[in-house]
């Protein structure tokens, strides 16, 4: 791969089909598709999924390329030291026409030991709702293994389950071992860890494309759940033209911009790439190295080598994520 100096990338995104799935993705966000689609994959090191450049002269490269070539300079000093040439983030929008499985995630060590792989601590950004549009988080009362067997085993895990009415902007942070769906009528942004290890436990009786069950994961999933009680919903107060945090973990620092002016940014001790999601609006973002326009439904990387940036817009509503 010929050496050129880094600049902010744009990703093509990776479109995956679900039977849950609807065209908010495309006649929200511009997605290229005719189909249904459940999932748009922004930027991913997943195997078997993994990005490609959409712009400048490192067009058609992956992400992995970029790591081997680049290492420190794209995701900075520190990320390299933890993370090597694994990307340590996985960004996503999801679009629900149906709700999706009832589900949960293992944590780092228990994904260790069974898939090689990290855990999957995520977190959500809700961009638009259809009325009634929910969420399943955790239990609506205490639990804990044996109660929930039985609740499982009489196909009455629904009586159980919390749900949120929710609307957008609202965020939420999904712990491993959370039990947890999309409900219908849900367009939001997805950051989680690099995982695609998912533990389904309730599936609506639904059928896949092929007129078949999918499997569930009744006994994976019992070592992973977490009982405990938890709050979820990430609260902050919404701000113009200031850096407002949403969420922060060992895993993922993630900031909301909501602009109506330019935002100019130096920080040359951060030490880690930044990735920007548009939500809404649009956006230039100016560095030394070249400059790009942004829309809604778009992401783009900005490697760590490049320390200040602004951003022009008049109105854009951001995601800004990057590691601690």
């Amino acid at each position: 791969m010929k050496r050129t100096a880094l600049y902010p990338l744009k990703f093509t995104p990776i479109l995956k089909e679900k039977v849950w799935g609807g065209f908010k993705l495309v006649d929200e966000l511009d997605k290229p598709s005719d189909k249904a689609v459940g999932e748009s994959w922004e930027l991913s090191g997943v195997k078997g999924s993994v990005s490609k450049v959409a712009n400048g002269d490192l067009k058609d490269c992956d992400l992995n390329q970029l790591l081997q070539q680049y290492g420190p300079e794209l995701v900075g000093k520190r990320v390299y030291r933890a993370h090597g040439t694994e990307f340590p983030l996985l960004f996503k929008f999801i679009d629900a026409k149906e709700d999706l499985s009832v589900q949960l995630h293992p944590d780092d060590k228990l994904a260790a030991v069974r898939h090689n792989t990290m855990g999957k601590t995520e977190m959500w950004y809700i961009v638009a709702t259809d009325p009634g549009a929910r969420l399943i988080l955790g239990f609506e009362q205490e639990m804990d293994p044996a109660t929930y067997q039985k609740y499982l085993d009489e196909n009455k895990i629904t009586e159980v389950l919390h749900t949120e009415e929710i609307s957008p902007g609202q965020a939420f942070f999904i712990a491993p071992g959370t039990v947890h769906a999309i409900g219908a009528g849900t367009l939001l942004a997805e950051i989680q860890q690099t995982s695609d290890i998912t533990y389904r436990i309730y599936d609506w009786e639904r059928s896949d494309s092929n007129g078949e069950l999918r499997e569930l994961h009744t006994e994976l999933a019992l070592d992973a759940i977490d009982f405990k009680p938890s709050n979820f919903r990430l609260s902050y107060t919404d701000l113009r033209n200031k850096r407002i945090p949403l969420c922060t973990s060992q895993y993922f620092q993630t900031n909301k911009l909501n602009l109506t002016t330019n935002f100019e940014d130096f920080d040359p001790y951060l030490d880690t790439f930044r990735v920007f999601m548009c939500i809404s609006g649009s956006l230039e973002l100016v560095t030394e190295s070249g400059s790009i326009k942004v829309r809604k439904g778009e992401t783009v990387l900005l490697p760590a080598c490049i320390h200040n940036f602004v951003i022009k817009t008049e109105s854009a509503e951001i995601l800004e994520v990057y590691i601690p």
